[in-house]
């Protein structure tokens, strides 16, 4: 879950205390996990969604987000050229922020248009919109 912090929040020290916070909040809200669907999903919604509240706290909704060790050493492992994942990672961290959260949350984390709009106070077209920006600027890169 720490991987997921980071690439949202640039600071480790801020992605540690969001981490923190998420879970605190989970703790305190684990009665309202419905079995409906995983408890892991559940859990990286919940971190997800702190790491937003955060950014939207500090008034700065598009900072940039730093790719660590772990998510490299997740996407290596599961490629079959570490190089390729390596490059993958490099060229994500270079979308400006805007394009690179919407990124983030449709293609990594799976949130629909929908959940993103609502999440980052934007419309669904701009959504749909920086998506299809952030594909053509890494199909350009």
């Amino acid at each position: 879950m720490y991987a997921l912090c980071c690439r949202y929040v640039k600071n480790p020290m801020d992605a540690e205390d969001v981490l923190v916070t998420s879970f605190t909040n989970i703790l305190n809200r684990i009665e309202q996990f419905r079995s409906e669907g995983s408890l892991e999903g559940w859990i990286k919604r919940a971190v997800i969604n702190e790491c937003l509240s955060f950014l939207r706290k500090k008034k700065n909704m598009f900072m940039t987000a730093d790719i660590n060790e772990a998510d490299m050493e997740m996407c290596t492992q599961n490629s079959n050229d570490p190089l390729v994942a390596k490059e993958l990672f490099n060229m994500i961290e270079e979308l400006p922020p805007g394009y690179r959260i919407v990124f983030n949350m449709y293609a990594i984390d799976g949130y629909a248009h929908k959940e993103i709009a609502e999440q980052l106070n934007i419309s669904e077209n701009t959504s749909k919109s920086q998506l299809s920006r952030a594909r053509v600027y890494l199909q350009n890169y």
